[in-house]
């Protein structure tokens, strides 16, 4: 009976927004918005004290961050009535609530997913119920209720924004057979699941975000980008780089400028093996040292860390199945390996992604252009992201890509979406078609 009377308040709530307009419901976006922001730190401390996963102050980073950026991209983009007209081919849209969208999240990200999923949601004047991790259930309650807070203070109905307040997977599934449209955040099984449930979904794969470092491009930034592209929330954001592929001429260089930048280099087989052994014992990743920092996972290994290290970086002998270090990696530890030729650098990066992560993200640091297009051609990601942390393939104002909280992997994740998750993926666009001159002739067809 919970699902069904989540369902029935969603719809309710749906029916008293129906006559909003385009302006109301973006102050409801902006309250929301500003709430989340301005109660980032206790969500933050929150989330750390129940998952213990992650680091406390990129949390409140990440919740301030994405409750700005989402807000800032959805805001003044048509989701209400008409969204637009195009003479030259007799086409008007409309847009079209969903209705009522179910929301998995992870334990990883217990405030900015419901946040980002809800927001995006509201935008086209849907309703959004929430099946949290049960071991970021309390961070994800507390989330929503101030989300239900900043909607009760507009005037707005609360039960548009809802949680499972005792989650379970018999719950979870419930409400994917239930709802009008799910986005699954998780693992392949729940969006597996989601698939399977009868109902619209969209579902995100794995990261293992590999990244190259291009001959010309300055070593020293590249190793600043790559340590707070692994550094962040310890690890844990999907989209964190996972490897850096260098020149071998100019290995010292790398190495030298990733410690000044706030890591500690292994490069010794024993070392090697030490960090192999303690993240993926038998072969599977150790649920013990997951979104843990950096002195954790070396004291685990036995490994000495300098001071102020932020993460672990280790060169590989080997690449894709044959090294296991190769893998996604939830925990900030770096994989390095020279290369000879740009060319071997995205095969290598490519034969990570096929073992884990294809159709995700990959990060690369150049300014030659044939180079760029060489590796956005050759490589099976939804995101190439040049110049930058590889964190932003969730979007940033520095980019064009959508700020999200899901990115999808396209069929080579398992995904039916191969970009970044925005409020157009959950309307219904209703076209209206008007006749026009007909351009095309018989000559055309013979």
């Amino acid at each position: 009976m919970l699902i069904e009377e989540l369902i029935t308040k969603a719809r309710q709530a749906v029916k008293q927004i129906a006559d909003y307009d385009q302006k109301q419901v973006d102050q409801l976006l902006l309250a929301i918005a500003k709430k989340i922001a301005d109660q980032a730190e206790p969500l933050a401390k929150l989330a750390v004290d129940e998952t213990r996963l992650g680091c406390f102050e990129h949390k409140i980073g990440k919740n301030q961050n994405m409750a700005k950026n989402i807000y800032g991209s959805l805001k003044g983009q048509p989701s209400v009535g008409v969204l637009r007209e195009i003479p030259e081919k007799g086409l008007i849209e409309i847009a079209h609530p969903i209705g009522v969208i179910g929301s998995i999240t992870p334990t990883t990200n217990p405030t900015i997913t419901p946040l980002g999923n809800g927001l995006m949601a509201l935008k086209g004047k849907n309703a959004l119920i929430v099946s949290p991790h049960p071991r970021a259930k309390k961070t994800t309650q507390q989330t929503i209720g101030l989300m239900r807070e900043a909607l009760t203070d507009c005037g707005a109905p609360a039960d548009l924004f809802q949680v499972i307040p005792e989650p379970s997977i018999e719950y979870s599934r419930q409400l994917m057979e239930e709802v009008d449209l799910i986005v699954a955040t998780g693992g392949p099984g729940l969006v597996k699941t989601a698939y399977s449930s009868g109902k619209p979904a969209y579902g995100v794969g794995p990261g293992n975000v590999q990244a190259i470092l291009d001959r010309d491009f300055d070593v020293t930034q590249a190793a600043e980008f790559s340590v707070i592209g692994r550094a962040f929330d310890n690890g844990i954001v999907c989209a964190c780089q996972q490897s850096l592929f260098y020149p071998n001429e100019k290995e010292a260089a790398v190495f030298a400028a990733l410690e000044k930048a706030g890591a500690t280099v292994y490069s010794t087989e024993k070392q090697r093996a030490q960090l192999r052994e303690v993240l993926f014992p038998a072969g599977k990743p150790n649920p013990e040292l997951i979104g843990k920092d950096s002195a954790t996972i070396a004291n685990a290994a036995g490994l000495d860390l300098q001071e102020q290290s932020q993460i672990l970086a280790v060169k590989v002998e080997k690449i894709g199945a044959a090294e296991w270090l190769c893998k996604e990696k939830l925990a900030p530890v770096l994989i390095l390996k020279g290369y000879d030729d740009f060319a071997e650098a995205v095969s290598y990066a490519k034969e990570n992604l096929l073992l884990e992560g294809v159709g995700h993200s990959a990060g690369l640091f150049s300014h030659v252009n044939k180079h760029i297009y060489f590796a956005g051609k050759e490589l099976p990601v939804s995101r190439l992201v040049v110049n930058q942390p590889t964190i932003d393939a969730g979007g940033a104002p520095t980019n064009g890509l959508n700020p999200t909280v899901s990115l999808g992997c396209g069929s080579w994740g398992n995904n039916i979406l191969a970009e970044n998750l925005t409020y157009r993926h959950l309307i219904n666009i209703a076209r209206i078609a008007l006749p026009i001159e007909a351009t095309a002739t018989k000559a055309d067809w013979d």
